[in-house]
């Protein structure tokens, strides 16, 4: 049972419903499974940025003057390759103007701890930083990711992932109480090798055509 107070969005949303089931079916291709899985990111980034602060405007319109809202600061979005880079890509569609960092980490697969291999982040003091992981299962690489990304200077941090597990999210409410995290289902547990149940199997190898 999660904390009453965890901050966590399990998005509630029929179209949201129907992509995840789609991502879910094994028989799935991964042409399919990398097209429904930029539909479904961009429901997520629309629920996830739906409070962030505005600034009012004023634009010439072709016959007069009108004001209006536009985001108050920049948006930084960081995948976790590779599986989050599936994810990127209606991120960019959406926000143009997105800064864009890599994080690469990897697993160790009798300890499930993970081991940072690779970091390139931009600017993030002034931004806010959407870190893309479409698997929160144990939360370990969440957890370092969003430890990377707060040592790098971002303030305001969110976690988007397609299916979280209890364990990782208990694991980030602990490690990072202050992050949000924004999901398609919060699903019912993990099994002996870390894998999330129902869940969808490996996101990254069923993104890029490399299970066996």
């Amino acid at each position: 049972m999660l904390p009453a107070d965890m901050s966590v969005k399990v998005v509630d949303h029929p179209l949201a419903a129907h992509l995840l089931l789609a991502l879910r079916d094994r028989t799935t291709p991964p042409a399919l499974f990398r097209t429904i899985t930029k539909r479904l990111t961009t429901l997520l980034m629309i629920e996830a940025t739906r409070d962030l602060p505005t600034i009012t405007r004023t634009v010439s319109t072709p016959l007069e003057e009108a004001s209006g809202e536009t985001l108050a600061q920049p948006i930084v979005a960081v995948p976790i390759l590779r599986a989050g880079l599936g994810m990127l890509d209606a991120v960019v569609e959406l926000f143009p103007e997105v800064r864009v960092g890599y994080l690469g980490l990897e697993r160790d697969e009798a300890t499930f701890q993970p081991s940072e291999y690779y970091a390139k982040l931009p600017p993030l003091e002034d931004a806010t930083t959407f870190v893309l992981d479409p698997m929160l299962a144990t939360g370990g690489s969440a957890s370092a990711a969003l430890e990377s990304v707060k040592k790098a200077g971002a303030a305001g941090v969110r976690m988007v992932s397609v299916v979280a597990a209890p364990e990782g999210v208990k694991l980030l409410q602990d490690d990072h109480p202050d992050v949000d995290i924004v999901t398609a289902s919060l699903d019912r547990q993990l099994n002996s090798t870390a894998y999330i149940l129902p869940g969808l199997g490996d996101f990254g190898d069923r993104l890029f055509g490399t299970q066996p």
